[in-house]
């Protein structure tokens, strides 16, 4: 009998890697808080995971290769699709639309997010271990 991590894990795999993501995207939005024109980008981590989801559901897919000697992989698309630009509040006179305080509190809310997927990914890998050594 084989074990099929993707029903053992669940969506809490592909959760993780969007939190990921969603805080790399949310690092940068704080770190051009000062950058003239530049645009606070973000995920919307529901509609990207729901996505995910549904192609889960549909079947595995393939990433895209651009070269033939590209290694051909699978796993999480780059997510571009769903990255979108924020509307600001209240525009700045240099035309950078990042909210400082709401960026921060944006990416407390996603480290959180992230630290109950990993725990829940956690025990699901102790669940596995502990089945295994017949525990």
């Amino acid at each position: 009998m084989s074990i099929s991590f993707d029903k053992a894990l669940g969506i809490h795999e592909q959760a993780l890697g969007f939190r990921a993501q969603r805080a790399e995207v949310l690092a940068n939005n704080i770190a051009n808080a000062d950058t003239p024109n530049y645009k606070a980008r973000d995920l919307e981590f529901s509609k990207v995971l729901a996505a995910q989801n549904e192609k889960t559901k549909n079947g595995t897919f393939a990433l895209n290769m651009t070269n033939s000697r590209h290694i051909e992989a699978e796993g999480l698309g780059n997510g571009d699709e769903s990255l979108m630009y924020r509307t600001p509040m209240q525009p700045s006179i240099d035309q950078n639309t990042v909210d400082a305080q709401l960026e921060q509190s944006n990416y407390a809310e996603n480290a959180v997010g992230f630290q109950a997927s990993f725990t829940l990914l956690n025990s699901k890998f102790k669940g596995l271990v502990s089945a295994l050594r017949g525990e």
